[in-house]
């Protein structure tokens, strides 16, 4: 995709990314999916916590 660029290192494995903010005016919803899938990704490993558990934490807060 125009507008998005890597930084490499060294040894040429990508190690960030550039996203010119035209691009992301341009092109909203792929960026926004992007990152999503990013963010999943780098969540993978977390410990997982039951729904029912998740529920009880956000009652806890006030929050549901």
């Amino acid at each position: 995709m125009k507008g998005i660029s890597y930084i490499t290192d060294g040894s040429n494995k990508r190690r960030a990314v550039v996203i010119d903010l035209k691009t992301i005016e341009l092109h909203d919803e792929d960026v926004h999916e992007f990152i999503d899938v990013l963010v999943a990704e780098s969540r993978k490993n977390d410990e997982k916590v039951s729904w029912e558990d998740a529920k009880k934490v956000l009652k806890k807060k006030g929050k549901i």
